[in-house]
């Protein structure tokens, strides 16, 4: 069982596996700041735009609420397709902005391995090399 346990700090404290954990709370926290940029700023400003209609508010009933002979009253049975979009937004938001993080993060990995490669010396010819060799065995002798 100690190995187990043991097996298991190792990997929970790879950096991979402790990097992962960050990106997924950092994740979850910036889907909730785009959450409300749809919903707050975007969706009002398009409702505007489009003649005042809430788009949490769309949706089309399938049946219609009603009350029985009991007085009970029956909820409507409707799809909200408005909050739908709004999901569809948020997604959009959220690819966006991974998409721009991904693509700067592509061009500073091509900018170091750029200067790496200007840093890095330039490879014997390999006429340098049998030239090298020659000399050792000479003075070997």
């Amino acid at each position: 069982m100690g190995k187990f346990f043991s097996d298991f700090k190792e990997f929970a404290m790879r950096g991979n596996v402790v990097d992962m954990a960050v990106g997924v709370v950092i994740g979850a926290a910036f889907g909730k700041i785009v959450s409300s940029l749809v919903s707050e700023v975007i969706m009002p400003a398009v409702g505007l735009l489009t003649g005042g209609v809430n788009f949490a508010d769309l949706k089309w009933v399938i049946k219609a609420a009603t009350v029985d002979a009991a007085g009970t009253e029956i909820p409507e049975v409707a799809i909200g397709y408005g909050a739908f979009v709004q999901a569809i937004l948020d997604f959009l938001i959220i690819a966006f902005c991974i998409f721009v993080l991904i693509r700067m993060l592509m061009k500073l990995k091509k900018k170091e391995e750029v200067v790496e490669e200007e840093a890095a010396p330039a490879a014997p010819t390999q006429e340098q090399l049998l030239t090298e060799i020659r000399d050792i065995l000479k003075e070997r002798d």
